[in-house]
């Protein structure tokens, strides 16, 4: 029983103290799943890209119409004083 408690003990030093063994860790755990989620959504914004465009097609990307109307009406006016 000393024994696990020694092999615990030792293991939390670790991951407390030692920032190389925290990052293997951190990739064992997490790492491989973070990388195929990643590639995952890349896969899938190529596809979509892909579909948004016929093949020898040209893409072009529009902006918004604004109806050449701008939402500004004006501001009011403001007195000053100047100061020395």
């Amino acid at each position: 029983m000393k024994w696990v408690f020694n092999i615990l003990f030792i293991l939390v030093l670790l991951i407390a103290f030692v920032p190389l063994f925290r990052r293997f860790l951190f990739h064992l755990l997490v790492g491989r799943q973070l990388i195929k989620q990643q590639e995952k959504a890349y896969r899938a914004q190529q596809q979509a890209e892909r579909a948004r465009t016929k093949p020898g097609g040209i893409r072009v990307d529009s902006t918004p119409q604004n109806n050449g109307a701008s939402k500004f009406k004006g501001g009011d006016y403001v007195d000053y004083e100047e100061v020395k």
